[in-house]
């Protein structure tokens, strides 16, 4: 029987142990060394002959640097784009995470809620630490609006932290809800074509076999778009730490 949730089990490639502590390297660590490796090679060799006609390695690394700066630009204004290279580099650490996720034995780190949840923890702690460096403690007006009657305060404010906070989990919880279930369905359904070969029920099997194809296309297109959804809203949530309402 096809275990769909087997492909995201953790193995410790090179077991180490510290005082006690678990620090091995794992098949997770591995594709996010890889990861940051192959952004890192492709932008090194994208942008190094600066030519005045670009190659199509410029061209795609231009895009995706003209694409996250309106991004910045458009949510958050010109105060945002200090903020660029931290952004940028969370847009491709996540896309090319889960586009490696996609290749037949590789491993989709954004699957596992610590690695999305971490993600996401930084993003609202960086956020948090550049409101209160900006603004000092009128950054705590963000959970009590102006021009807000006094009498809601004690509901309006608990609510308003709650939600704040609430953010990280939010995040993490739709990459990670969203890759495990594309890769558990991409799983089941080749293990029922798998199941299926050289019976009666051949004809079912091919059906299942194309229907894989077609999820592996909207995976790729899932893939992206959440990298997109995290890093827009990463953008949403820098707007109201730089410019209270």
């Amino acid at each position: 029987m096809v275990d769909p949730l087997h492909q995201f089990t953790i193995h410790p490639l090179i077991k180490l142990e510290v005082g006690g502590w678990d620090i091995s390297f794992t098949n997770s660590a591995l594709l996010m060394v890889l990861t940051t490796l192959l952004i890192s090679i492709f932008f090194y060799f994208s942008v190094k002959p600066r030519a005045m006609v670009p190659t199509r390695f410029q061209m795609v690394s231009e895009l995706f640097y003209t694409f996250i700066s309106d991004m910045i630009r458009e949510n958050t204004g010109k105060a945002g784009l200090p903020y660029f290279p931290y952004i940028f580099s969370l847009f491709l650490f996540i896309l090319m995470g889960n586009m490696l996720g996609m290749f037949p034995y590789s491993f989709t780190f954004t699957s596992h809620i610590i690695v999305t949840f971490t993600l996401a923890a930084l993003v609202i702690s960086s956020i948090t630490i550049i409101g209160f460096a900006k603004h000092g403690f009128h950054f705590l007006r963000l959970f009590f609006p102006s021009n807000t009657p006094l009498y809601i305060l004690p509901i309006l404010v608990p609510i308003e932290i709650m939600s704040y906070l609430i953010r990280s989990v939010s995040l993490s919880i739709r990459l990670f809800a969203n890759m495990i279930a594309g890769h558990a369905m991409l799983k089941l359904f080749g293990g029922f074509a798998l199941a299926l070969v050289g019976t009666i029920y051949f004809p079912v099997a091919i059906a299942s076999v194309a229907l894989s194809v077609l999820i592996t296309g909207f995976e790729f297109l899932i893939a992206l778009l959440q990298a997109y959804i995290f890093t827009i809203l990463t953008c949403i949530y820098l707007n109201d730490a730089l410019n209270l309402h």
